[in-house]
């Protein structure tokens, strides 16, 4: 092969490369215009969408859920414990988001560390959470691909599957603020 033709297929590949990157962020969700006032003012928006590691989760009966198992669909995740105070208060929340958008964002609410299963069963049941899933990380191997530090940490992913934002600490996520970046996140270009 000549050094002609490897230039050329060099110019093609970047700018199949950059095509795709381009397309990437016109299709990603853009929260650069939602005003971050209350809780949202800890929101971090990022500059460009980020991959997200492919993390799996348990489920109490030992089945495996993959975070790719949600693509295509906008995912609200949110990582907590039964022994931190704003993730319960912010778990009916969580909620209310789950049961007012009618599918087109999934709310996965991931227990890490230290938590008993009974415990957890029992908080859904006290405070009526029907509607979210019960995934584990009991050994926090999907946090730390995540870089959460602290809790709760809630991340926003796009329906291509990337992490838009991440908001460390509790949030009332059915407050009308929070309802903003979670409009922006369901329709990207919006």
């Amino acid at each position: 092969m000549g050094k002609a033709y490897l230039r050329r297929m060099d110019v093609k590949y970047l700018l199949a490369a950059s095509y795709l990157a381009l397309a990437g962020a016109a299709n990603a969700a853009d929260l650069s215009d939602v005003s971050l006032e209350g809780d949202m003012r800890k929101l971090v928006v990022h500059d460009t969408a980020e991959a997200v590691p492919g993390v799996t989760f348990d489920t109490p009966d030992g089945e495996t859920v993959a975070l790719a198992d949600y693509a295509g669909t906008p995912v609200v995740l949110n990582f907590w414990a039964t022994w931190c105070a704003p993730c319960r208060e912010e778990m009916p929340a969580l909620q209310e988001v789950q049961t007012t958008r009618d599918g087109a964002v999934e709310v996965v609410t991931v227990a890490t560390g230290k938590n008993s299963v009974d415990g957890i069963m029992t908080f859904f049941e006290e405070e009526g959470i029907t509607e979210l899933p019960i995934l584990l990380d009991l050994k926090q191997g999907a946090a730390r691909q995540m870089a959460v530090l602290g809790l709760p940490v809630t991340v926003l992913i796009d329906a291509e599957g990337r992490e838009v934002a991440r908001l460390t600490g509790g949030a009332d996520w059915a407050g009308p603020e929070a309802q903003a970046v979670i409009d922006a996140l369901v329709a990207p270009g919006t």
